[in-house]
């Protein structure tokens, strides 16, 4: 599904009351995020745009592909305490709710097999392609 930019959409994504955030979190990537970040910036994973630190409603997704409504979300050793994987699933949840899907990986999963990491993101968007149209 391809969302076409609205009004609505201005208000929900990068609202300007996060801009700081967002610049702070783009400033001060985990080194796991700033390794992705390397690969999947300026269109280098076959042409798909993504975005660092994406503004969606209240949060912040860590990489969006806008085309695509996919949000890819790297999760550190503090996303596994039992507070912090409640709270990152009603804020899935929440964000879910505006049709975009996740993806979600380790910083281990970055370290260890980058590219099994942007294989399984390039296969979930070849799988999530439109159909073409006949001219």
């Amino acid at each position: 599904m391809v969302w076409r930019r609205t009004e609505a959409m201005i208000k929900i994504f990068n609202r300007k009351i996060q801009k700081r955030r967002r610049q702070y979190l783009r400033n001060n990537a985990p080194n796991a995020e700033a390794i992705l970040w390397l690969k999947l910036k300026g269109k280098q994973l076959r042409g798909y745009k993504f975005r660092r630190q994406q503004g969606v409603g209240q949060y912040i997704v860590d990489f969006y592909c806008p085309e695509y409504q996919l949000a890819v979300e790297i999760d550190g050793v503090t996303h596994l305490i039992r507070e912090d994987l409640e709270r990152d699933r009603r804020r899935q949840t929440e964000i879910e709710k505006l049709e975009i899907q996740f993806l979600r990986f380790t910083n281990t999963d970055i370290h260890e097999n980058l590219d099994g990491v942007l294989q399984t993101i390039l296969d979930w968007l070849i799988q999530h392609q439109p159909p073409l149209t006949p001219p």
